[in-house]
């Protein structure tokens, strides 16, 4: 794009920045509350990769802010909460987020669980091949069965 002089500027027609991201529409308070959806549910969120909660996030983020500068504008301009209140989308932004916490703590747990069994394993293979090295097995042999025994007890993994 050039501006008036015919220099290129980085600026693109319609992109907000600064300030800007903080009012909906370029307003302060919006004329109209236009219709919204529904907060996530934690079976959709489960589905998502762990750079599409970041991103989510980081969306629903921006839209509490938003959602936060228009109380500030409407307290400051002494406009009653009857005639205008975001109560119910800044309550399914909270529950979105807490929704995606509640995911990844889910991933965490899992993640947790499985590094302890394979650890477990572990131990328990070193315990069989220092036994089978005192006694008449040989380490091969102890080996190959530990890991038999691990595949068995290790838990399903988990969709990440």
């Amino acid at each position: 794009m050039f501006n008036r002089l015919g220099a290129l500027t980085t600026r693109r027609a319609g992109v907000r920045r600064g300030l800007e991201e903080f009012f909906e529409k370029g307003q302060r308070l919006p004329v109209k509350q236009d219709p919204t959806g529904r907060a996530w549910a934690a079976s959709e969120l489960r589905q998502k990769s762990w750079e599409d909660l970041q991103k989510l996030w980081y969306v629903v983020l921006k839209e509490r802010n938003v959602l936060a500068s228009q109380v500030e504008e409407a307290a400051r301009l002494k406009i009653p909460p009857q005639f205008f209140s975001n109560r119910s989308r800044i309550i399914k932004c909270k529950k979105t987020m807490a929704r995606i916490k509640t995911v990844l703590n889910e991933r965490r747990l899992a993640w947790e669980k499985t590094e302890q069994a394979k650890e477990e394993a572990e131990r328990q293979m070193r315990m069989k091949i220092r036994a089978a090295r005192i006694g008449e097995k040989k380490p091969e042999a102890v080996a190959a069965e530990t890991a038999a025994a691990a595949a068995e007890k290790a838990p399903e993994p988990t969709t990440v």
